[in-house]
């Protein structure tokens, strides 16, 4: 882990870093420059619940990350009810923008790796007319079932070795974007990177992201389930909200035990 215990907060047993966006950024950028190379995770309550209920997933996201940033609100609200705040929702899409204009600035280059058939071109050309000076190393969406298909995990893994990026933005969705990167980490260890989920459609347009205030207030997720009520409403509805509210009730109810047992 990159850092000590007073520069985290466990929730659920997960270290989330006490960092704002431009302090994890910069410390992207001058990790890298030193010769060091790292993966970012930036769990939302949908991934908090696959790291607490699927162990097999944990063990491997624990065992190779190197950063936690708080994707979503609620785990921001969370630090607050346990008593030790994060100063900030730490975002991929907001990493991932933040992240290109810096590497931009320091000359280094970037992959895009995922997305939607074409999206991630359009994403990459978008960018590039963002910050004339950055580096795009590449981009590549591999095609529906690529995981089981060994002949296209080795045209990734080409893209890799040829390209040799700095930082490199995966979005496949969460748990495929994980698992990738933990099988290609090996091939780039001086390297950065980040799974961001549906970032590149962000950049491309093809989905539209909350407006702030919907952020502001954690409301986020509710207009991505509008856009996709079919794909998104049982994940949203069935399983993250009643983990959220178990999650909020069970620290609540703990908090208030510690402060009665520090009154007597």
């Amino acid at each position: 882990m990159l850092l000590d215990s007073q520069s985290v907060v466990l929730i659920e047993g997960i270290p989330f870093a006490k960092l704002k966006m431009k302090e994890v950024v910069d410390l992207i950028i001058r990790q890298h420059s030193q010769g060091y190379g790292g993966w970012i995770v930036t769990p939302n309550v949908d991934i908090l619940h696959r790291l607490v209920t699927d162990t097999s997933f944990r063990a491997l996201v624990s065992s190779e990350s190197t950063l936690f940033t708080a994707d979503g609100a609620p785990i921001v609200w969370l630090s607050r009810i346990l008593g030790t705040p994060l100063p900030e929702r730490v975002t991929g899409s907001d990493i991932f923008v933040e992240l290109v204009s810096e590497a931009a600035q320091n000359g280094k280059s970037i992959f895009l790796l995922g997305g939607n058939p074409g999206v991630a071109k359009i994403a990459a050309d978008i960018l590039q007319l963002r910050h004339p000076a950055l580096c795009i190393a590449g981009c590549y969406a591999p095609p529906f079932g690529f995981e089981s298909n060994l002949e296209e995990i080795a045209i990734i893994r080409n893209f890799m070795a040829t390209t040799r990026p700095d930082i490199i933005f995966v979005g496949l969705g969460s748990p495929k974007q994980e698992k990738v990167i933990a099988m290609m980490r090996e091939l780039l260890p001086t390297s950065w990177w980040l799974g961001i989920g549906v970032s590149f459609s962000f950049v491309a347009g093809d989905v539209k992201r909350a407006p702030v205030w919907m952020r502001n207030v954690g409301l986020e997720w509710f207009y991505r389930v509008m856009q996709e009520p079919k794909r998104l409403f049982k994940r949203y509805f069935l399983v993250n909200i009643p983990f959220a509210l178990r999650l909020f009730g069970g620290n609540l109810i703990k908090r208030m035990g510690l402060s009665f047992n520090n009154r007597k």
